[in-house]
């Protein structure tokens, strides 16, 4: 979700989501190993070279899903060759999503955001969508980077989330990033 005005990060740059240090300072487990339960779906969007979405495989197990979503088909190709002829390849569904909507309909009890909310050139459209897939008791969990998102940015992205109709319930610490944790209603 973006247009060509918007910077994404190009696929030849993947590498880099994926080093030891990202492991360690953004550990999957410890950012949100909390939230997810084995059965959940999950919709990781802006998924990149899977960096998040082959961990919340394991964690939702073989009962559950997730939706790996990405605005480029190289970001999908590089998570597909990952998955590919193991136990996740049943788990992890590839998802390309258009330039003006994530393009999902079913419904989805958790989402992740990491460090994408900025490159979307209409974050009012992204909210109500995100809304309507939520089940019920359904979470999201947006992470921006503070080098790209001043304070006063993020608290007019958690407004445009609340008029969507997310309510914060925690802001869970995530090194060198803003955080907050939504719910449905």
């Amino acid at each position: 979700m973006s247009d060509t005005g918007q910077r994404v990060c190009p696929v030849e740059n993947a590498g880099h989501l994926e080093s030891r240090m990202r492991r360690w300072l953004q550990n999957p487990q410890k950012l949100i190993g909390p939230y997810l339960k084995e059965g959940m779906t999950v919709l990781d969007v802006g998924c990149g070279p899977g960096f998040f979405s082959i961990e919340m495989a394991r964690m939702v197990g073989a009962s559950g899903r997730v939706i790996a979503a990405d605005l480029q088909d190289g970001m999908l190709q590089k998570l597909r060759d990952k998955i590919q002829g193991t136990e996740l390849e049943a788990r992890v569904v590839l998802h390309q999503c258009g330039k003006q909507s994530i393009g999902w309909t079913e419904p989805v009890d958790f989402v992740l955001a990491f460090y994408m909310l900025h490159e979307l050139p209409d974050q009012d459209a992204f909210f109500r969508e995100i809304e309507a897939l939520l089940t019920p008791d359904g979470h999201v969990f947006i992470i921006e980077p503070p080098f790209h998102v001043s304070k006063a940015a993020f608290a007019e992205t958690l407004k445009k989330s609340q008029n969507a109709g997310l309510t914060p319930v925690a802001a869970p610490r995530v090194f060198l990033s803003k955080s907050t944790l939504l719910k449905k209603g």
